[in-house]
């Protein structure tokens, strides 16, 4: 097992949870995100607030032993809803004021209606303030672009970095060091999601290998339950 989840709030846009990780993992981020430190370190101490995005790959860095957050994620539509895309800071110190409304938000016990509601409306209002530059820089931008963009493509390494301004060289290094994978693991993880995303919608195991990129059935079944730990079938189900 390498983490706990504890459900505070459930809507079928927002969750608020308390998870705590146990082991090292990795992991792309589907939804836009705000996380607390109660206990441990993680990057940084408790009261801190780290902030994703959707497409993120989740990082264990600087993390010593189990480390628990107070986890909101707020579905990338419920943003975009309110405030427009937006590109975050990622990380907000324990005394920053612009975080007062996420706190207020991530101390909630329970989904009490009004006053949920009003914490949640002023939690996304408060992102709106937290807009700026880019976390990438512009070759990986481009890289990653293109990468969601061509999803079910085959993409060469070549073409990948003409693209993107660099040579094949300098871009794996400067896309492991600011996203947490390589490109071609990147790209697998974006197919993965997708698989997961037309799972959800209905669509039938035996016919999302070629709608989310994979070659075949096999290969499909062979990096899903790798990234995601059963296969598309048991998923489907459970989801």
């Amino acid at each position: 097992m390498s983490a706990v989840v504890e459900p505070i709030v459930t809507r079928p846009s927002f969750r608020l949870l308390r998870w705590t990780a146990l082991a090292s993992h990795t992991g792309m981020k589907t939804t836009y995100a705000v996380g607390r430190i109660e206990r441990g370190r993680h990057e940084s101490g408790p009261g801190s607030l780290h902030v994703r995005h959707p497409g993120d790959m989740h990082r264990d860095v600087g993390r010593a032993g189990p480390v628990t957050f107070t986890v909101a994620s707020f579905a990338p539509a419920l943003v975009d809803d309110a405030i427009g895309p937006v590109r975050l800071e990622p990380m907000l110190g324990a005394d920053d004021e612009r975080g007062a409304a996420l706190h207020r938000l991530l101390d909630a016990t329970g989904d009490d209606g009004l006053t949920l509601d009003v914490l949640l409306a002023e939690a996304l209002a408060s992102l709106g303030a937290l807009d700026g530059p880019c976390r990438h820089t512009r070759a990986v931008r481009r890289a990653l672009a293109m990468l969601r963009e061509r999803i079910t493509e085959t993409i060469a390494l070549d073409e990948l970095a003409a693209h993107a301004g660099l040579d094949r060289y300098r871009l794996c290094r400067a896309f492991r060091a600011e996203v947490g994978l390589p490109p071609h693991a990147y790209l697998l993880e974006l197919r993965v999601l997708r698989a997961k995303e037309l799972l959800a919608a209905g669509t039938a195991p035996r016919d999302v290998a070629p709608l989310a990129g994979f070659y075949d059935q096999s290969q499909l079944n062979r990096h899903f339950r790798r990234i995601v730990g059963t296969t598309p079938g048991r998923w489907a189900r459970e989801a």
